[in-house]
């Protein structure tokens, strides 16, 4: 998705993008052809002029040896005025209004947010909104990964040997290496949480 005007965290994820491949030597061009998707829309994210959706930054890391995750904790939730209580060190505060968003492929209205701040975390939980009726792209990482259904029906395939059908508080759980998508199994949108583990 394309921006009139680059924002603080698209330009931080942007500039992690561009840090990491020049990390391994990559051209841009080199990149966007690993990574599957077009040389000027590369030019327009690392620049903070665009927005990835999930799908193409699970591209984009898998390129660079990396996690969505990885990548999305660089572009960190914005600057906040909350007065914040006095919280012990190693524990943060997470707003609303905060967290890394993304949207999802191809849909307008799903997204994802990452609910954690930068820095080390035993696990990397996300609020995501699913509207889309049709699977995307397989997602694949080596970290083990937890899904709660707050609201709604979803259908998750697990790289094509089980599809399982979940609702309002149904719960999957899935070891790292197995590939899984998933999509809206009823009328309105489904809202999750999404519990990756750390590397």
């Amino acid at each position: 998705m394309a921006l009139d005007e680059p924002d603080a965290a698209q330009v931080s994820l942007g500039a992690e993008i561009r840090r990491r491949r020049k990390e391994h030597g990559l051209t841009l061009a080199g990149l966007a052809a690993q990574a599957h998707i077009s040389h000027p829309f590369l030019s327009q994210l690392e620049r903070g002029y665009a927005r990835p959706s999930m799908t193409t930054l699970e591209r984009i890391a898998r390129a660079l040896d990396t996690t969505q995750v990885s990548l999305m904790l660089a572009a960190g939730p914005p600057e906040t005025t909350h007065a914040e209580p006095r919280v012990p060190h190693g524990a943060r505060v997470v707003r609303s209004d905060e967290g890394a968003v993304l949207p999802q492929s191809d849909d307008k209205i799903g997204y994802a947010r990452l609910l954690v701040g930068a820095g080390s975390a035993a696990f990397f939980p996300q609020e995501q909104l699913v509207s889309r009726q049709r699977y995307g792209d397989y997602f694949q990482h080596v970290q083990d990964e937890w899904v709660y259904v707050i609201s709604g029906k979803i259908e998750v395939d697990l790289g094509g040997e089980s599809r399982v059908r979940l609702r309002d508080g149904d719960s999957l759980y899935y070891a790292g290496g197995i590939p899984h998508r998933w999509r809206l199994a009823g009328r309105d949108a489904a809202r999750l949480i999404v519990v990756q583990a750390s590397l």
